[in-house]
């Protein structure tokens, strides 16, 4: 018998079918599914904030923006963290994603995170917060040992 063709669902289809299956409450207390929900190691974090920090001038029509969430359900929060992943967002922490996108993609982003939203009964939140290179600079970390300041605006040296 031949193996079934994979489908290809988008995220507001597999949150959906789950939600109609009635498994999102039996998910909440399972691990996530994989690997993918780890955290990248600090320094290669810091290289792609960077990377987008210190990139070239922003266009007026792209923005940098920082997507944080608070969802209970293991299932959707992994869903969602590869979707933002897939969308070109960064990891900065567990629950915080950094983008430098252009306003349509992110309007994209954050339509379909309202969607998936509001597909199931839920306290989650997920906050969306455009996020400009002065804010950016105005940052302070509390907790790990990298000094912000330096990431952001780094020091210029002359080795003579």
């Amino acid at each position: 018998m031949a193996k079934p063709k994979n489908i290809e669902f988008d995220l507001k289809e597999k949150i959906e079918k789950i939600r109609r299956a009635g498994l999102l409450a039996d998910l909440e207390t399972l691990p996530p599914e994989n690997s993918d929900d780890l955290l990248q190691p600090l320094s290669t974090r810091i290289e792609m904030i960077l990377g987008i920090l210190q990139g070239k001038p922003i266009k007026s029509t792209t923005m940098n923006y920082l997507i944080m969430y608070d969802i209970q359900n293991n299932k959707v929060r992994t869903l969602v963290a590869k979707y933002l992943a897939k969308n070109g967002c960064i990891r900065v922490q567990k629950s915080v994603f950094l983008v430098h996108s252009d306003h349509k993609k992110f309007d994209e982003i954050r339509q379909t995170l309202v969607e998936i939203n509001d597909v199931y009964e839920n306290s989650d939140s997920i906050i969306l917060v455009p996020l400009n290179i002065s804010d950016a600079r105005s940052m302070k970390l509390i907790g790990k040992n990298v000094n912000i300041e330096q990431i952001i605006d780094p020091p210029n040296t002359v080795f003579l």
